[in-house]
């Protein structure tokens, strides 16, 4: 939450009732909400949105369409800038405020992001990444996880990560492994949990090397 007299909520998070009850306090105290924020539509930022939407009557501003007020890259909401940063969520942004970016799923505080397998999904979230990079960040509020204290060099591991996945899916695909057989190679020892979410980024990777035309004929 950011501001008073009238503060702007961005992702106010799951539907849980003590949760929620949390966000309208911390609301009531800096004076009311001018508009609830989303980053993407995923439910662990924008599940509370119609409850807290109903108890505040706070507008909604997001990339979504019928948002009552529709932001879109380079939108501004008060003192928040919107930043198109797909990949995660095709509908996603970042907001920048001064010399801090909420980042939202983006960037995270630990661990690397999950990549949705959407066409042009890892080209687009490392075009994010870059323009993020340009900023003269100070600091990163994530939906999840610490605060980021050094931006830059986040964001510099970021982008290595996914270009060092990039490098080892090619180099796998070279030698003949067929596309059941890269998630074992990329991602060794991966839990079943976490099997899902690592098919769906090797898609994304795969997607962006297909579009490069650097699949194996």
């Amino acid at each position: 939450m950011l501001g008073r007299d009238g503060a702007y909520l961005i992702d106010p998070g799951p539907a849980i009732a003590e949760h929620v009850e949390a966000v309208l306090a911390e609301a009531a105290s800096r004076g009311g909400l001018a508009a609830i924020v989303l980053t993407h539509s995923h439910p662990d930022h924008s599940q509370a949105t119609g409850a807290v939407r109903e108890r505040t009557g706070a507008p909604v501003a997001s990339s979504a369409p019928d948002a009552d007020i529709a932001l879109g890259d380079g939108a501004t909401i008060g003192p928040l800038t919107a930043i198109a940063t797909p990949g995660h969520a095709a509908d996603h942004l970042a907001f920048i405020a001064g010399r801090v970016c909420f980042s939202g799923d983006a960037v995270l505080g630990e661990g690397s992001v999950f990549i949705a397998s959407y066409p042009g999904a890892l080209a687009a979230y490392l075009a994010g990444l870059a323009r993020l990079r340009e900023l003269d960040l100070e600091l990163i509020a994530p939906g999840h996880g610490p605060l980021v204290t050094d931006p830059g060099a986040r964001i510099d591991t970021y982008i290595e990560h996914r270009l060092e996945r990039e490098r080892q899916i090619a180099e796998a695909l070279a030698e003949g492994l067929r596309e059941d057989e890269l998630l074992e190679r990329v991602w060794p020892n991966l839990s079943p949990a976490l099997a899902p979410i690592a098919q769906a980024t090797l898609q994304a990777h795969l997607g962006k090397l297909a579009d490069e035309g650097r699949l194996p004929g």
